[in-house]
């Protein structure tokens, strides 16, 4: 009996000394919190005083400013629509490319995008480790979250701007700028950090990227991620609603973004630019032209997301429906930039599952290729793919629909709500869900004929207007107007 007695008393001492600790913690962060916020608010606000710029200085934060994708050229376009708008402005990007000088980068925008730009400020931030989501094994979210933080703070520290912009979506570093910097802040979001539809996915406890197959398969794991989840919800709505102005880039991210940040007022959906002046002027060359080669386009970038499995998924699903002769004319050309060894790796892998599957001579990787490649891959291209769940928006959807191409997308996201026409008279593309649905389209596209080919490609092209640079520019710049109203006056 006095063992059982020495236990409990064990037991209840852990948990007085635990209720201690939690109670000194939170006491603790209680003080010392708003102190290093009114200290640093008011080393700030002397910075800000002392230095008397003349000039609008914009900081816009996009750590991963050289990767070359579709929110890149946001980024780069954004900068460009704001020289040519205000001619006096001052434009620093905070990047965590430290092996790569101004010039590069700029030669690169020029290679890559076509946007030539006049010389901007870079900002080199050395802690963009801690947005990386390698080093979070568990509670990834809310940790890079925390981890943008971080690095938001060094970025306010370098340089402190009037306006600050973000352009991928790291919710966190708003309140900093805004109360801590004094700056005016606003927000191009792609992708929101968390979603409805990856609650949705807990509760139906399907296995995803971003849900591993032992939470899924264990209920009690599935709820407290569900808990885990909302908590972050509620706290990223907070973040985000510390903006001043919301860009949204969709339709889906504009549900998403009002259903968790609640400020529809101040948010606004601007459509990413694409490419598309060049591709839509592009002549349509026959099949003789094209070497009597179906060749069907993937273009993105080789992370996890993307989905690329699928798409060898599929070219493994269509080789068992179309006859040997067709198969041996039909070639996957799988396009896309590598930003790090992990996407090296994934291209391997893929290299290596094509070759698993027997469908490695009829897969072709090309990475990192410069614009004009690209363009002539669409010019030889028939069929665009597409096959990312959720895709925010969709850049190289409406970019092979512009180049003639016909689109099959994931039938969710932008490409379902923004992008694809898929009713009769009016198709624009493709949906599609599963690897076995994708083949089948590509099957009957295959055996098209050319006057239907033809209908569906020039509705496409009609269809992509209104995503083009010069459209994103009116729309970015009658956004952030106001964010420039206060210097000027």
């Amino acid at each position: 009996m006095s063992i059982l007695f020495c236990i409990i008393d064990t037991i209840f001492g852990l948990a007085r000394t635990i209720f201690l600790l939690s109670f000194v913690t939170v006491l603790t962060l209680l003080i010392t919190v708003p102190i290093w916020t009114i200290y640093w608010r008011n080393l700030f606000a002397k910075k800000k005083q002392a230095s008397a710029k003349k000039n609008t200085t914009i900081g816009i934060f996009h750590p991963y400013c050289n990767a070359g994708g579709g929110g890149e050229r946001v980024l780069w376009s954004a900068i460009d629509a704001l020289q040519k708008q205000y001619s006096n402005v001052h434009i620093a990007v905070y990047t965590g490319e430290l092996d790569t000088d101004p010039e590069q980068m700029l030669n690169k925008v020029q290679r890559t995008f076509e946007i030539e730009l006049r010389p901007i400020e870079f900002i080199y931030l050395y802690k963009r480790k801690w947005v990386e989501s390698e080093i979070y094994p568990r509670f990834t979210l809310l940790m890079q979250s925390l981890g943008s933080m971080y690095l938001g703070f060094e970025a306010l520290k370098a340089l402190q701007p009037d306006i600050y912009i973000d352009t991928m979506g790291y919710a966190f570093t708003y309140p900093l700028f805004k109360y801590l910097g004094g700056c005016r802040v606003g927000s191009y979001t792609h992708y929101p950090t968390v979603s409805t539809d990856m609650l949705r996915h807990i509760y139906r406890r399907v296995v995803s990227h971003n849900n591993h197959r032992i939470i899924a398969r264990n209920p009690f794991l599935s709820a407290a991620k569900i808990v885990y989840y909302k908590f972050f919800a509620a706290i990223y709505g907070w973040m985000g609603r510390c903006a001043d102005i919301v860009m949204v880039n969709s339709s889906w991210t504009e549900d998403h973004i009002n259903s968790i940040w609640n400020c529809p007022l101040k948010t606004h959906r601007v459509y990413p630019p694409c490419a598309i002046e060049r591709l839509a002027n592009l002549s349509l060359l026959s099949d003789e032209e094209k070497g009597n080669i179906t060749r069907i386009v993937s273009v993105a970038q080789f992370r996890p997301e993307k989905n690329h499995p699928l798409m060898l998924r599929i070219m493994y699903e269509l080789r068992s429906i179309i006859k040997e002769e067709d198969w041996n004319k039909v070639r996957l050309v799988l396009i896309g930039s590598c930003r790090n060894d992990d996407d090296r790796i994934r291209v391997k892998d893929m290299q290596d599952l094509s070759k698993h599957l027997a469908i490695d001579e009829n897969v072709e990787f090309k990475l990192n290729i410069p614009y004009n490649e690209l363009v002539r891959e669409f010019q030889l291209g028939t069929i665009g793919l597409h096959t990312m769940w959720n895709e925010h928006f969709g850049i190289s959807v409406v970019e092979c629909m512009a180049a003639g191409l016909i689109t099959i997308a994931n039938d969710s996201g932008g490409p379902r709500a923004d992008i694809v026409e898929t009713q009769r008279g009016s198709q624009t593309g493709f949906l599609a869900f599963d690897a076995e649905e994708y083949a089948r389209i590509i099957a009957m596209i295959i055996h098209m004929n050319s006057e239907e080919k033809n209908t569906i490609k020039n509705a496409a092209r009609a269809s992509v207007n209104r995503f083009s640079s010069e459209q994103f520019e009116r729309e970015f710049l009658r956004t952030v107007a106001p964010l420039f109203r206060p210097k000027l006056e």
